[in-house]
């Protein structure tokens, strides 16, 4: 990589530790609604904490980019509940059980509790978005929301499909995950008023990282520590998700390896688990998708080399660079 990882991410982040509580203010604000149910479902997923990464990139952004407006606050509490709602509506349409250690909402609450909850906080989103009066804001935000929810159905289409390819599960994932980044980077770049090429390059930076963030996290699901990561492994074999590792493993694996991949990814069984993370490893499947994250990574760190060095900026750097030492 270009950038040493000499501190952790956690130091990149303690840079914007007053902007976000200020988000957090914005959204205990904003999550009033008449109707109790609402408060609770929505209090609830949002407590469990998160990295809060979306938000925390736009903030970054902003400091970089030298914009010390207020509505930095509100736009990062948007990006927040938009990407809540897609949590609560992936744990319904996946059947998880299990995020960041404790039950799902959908788990606590029931599915129609989390959809129409879900729906409450896109909807709140959109209202803070008119608050600030830009229509350029409310294009990128209502662009990157209907992307997601495209790439939420092309990976519905894409489960149990043991023909997948890397485009395939390229395209879902710059869909369904890092069109929020992309997004969230892109409105720090237009709250400061930055030129298009500015803007083009954060936008860049962000997709980039947004895809190595997913990869890692796929990577993760046959790799990492269930205690750790708060989730079940092996929670993508059995929604049917076809990722990286999976992908890699079909291709360099031999005729009886393939028919085990195959088999598992078509039931979404996962008597076999065992047996899969054993095939990926062995196919050298893990390293290879760590290698594609790497790459991504170093996108993003290329797209914002012309951007004014500060804190902030090193910062953005440090975060690239260090999101493959992720294991949660």
């Amino acid at each position: 990589m270009a950038v040493a990882p000499s501190s952790s991410i956690a130091a990149a982040l303690a840079l914007i530790q007053e902007d976000m509580r200020a988000v957090d203010e914005v959204i205990a604000g904003r999550l009033h609604s008449g109707v109790p149910l609402v408060g609770q479902v929505a209090r609830y997923i949002i407590s469990a904490g998160g990295k809060r990464l979306r938000p925390a990139l736009l903030l970054l952004m902003a400091g970089a980019l030298d914009y010390r407006g207020a509505q930095r606050h509100t736009l990062a509490a948007v990006v927040e509940f938009i990407h809540t709602a897609t949590l609560l509506h992936d744990d319904v349409v996946d059947e998880s059980t299990l995020r960041r250690g404790r039950a799902t909402a959908n788990q606590s609450f029931g599915n129609p509790a989390s959809v129409l909850v879900g729906d409450f906080l896109y909807s709140r989103a959109f209202q803070m978005m008119v608050d600030t009066g830009s229509m350029r804001v409310m294009q990128v935000l209502a662009d990157a929301t209907n992307v997601i929810a495209e790439g939420e159905v092309q990976q519905l289409m894409n489960t149990h499909d043991a023909t997948l390819d890397e485009a395939g599960y390229l395209h879902v994932i710059r869909s369904k995950t890092a069109k929020l980044f992309e997004a969230s980077a892109r409105l720090a770049a237009i709250l400061a008023g930055s030129s298009s090429e500015v803007e083009q390059a954060c936008a860049d930076y962000g997709q980039a990282l947004g895809t190595a963030f997913q990869v890692v996290d796929d990577v993760l699901d046959y790799d990492g520590d269930a205690r750790e990561m708060g989730k079940n492994l092996g929670d993508d074999l059995r929604e049917g998700k076809v990722t990286l590792p999976l992908i890699i493993a079909m291709q360099r694996g031999n005729a009886l390896q393939r028919q085990i991949l195959r088999n598992a990814i078509e039931t979404g069984s996962t008597e076999d688990l065992s047996a899969v993370v054993t095939i990926i490893r062995e196919t050298g499947a893990l390293e290879a998708a760590r290698q594609a994250a790497a790459g991504q990574a170093q996108l993003a760190i290329d797209a914002i080399s012309g951007l004014p060095r500060n804190l902030h900026t090193e910062a953005l750097l440090q975060l690239a660079a260090q999101l493959l030492e992720r294991r949660v």
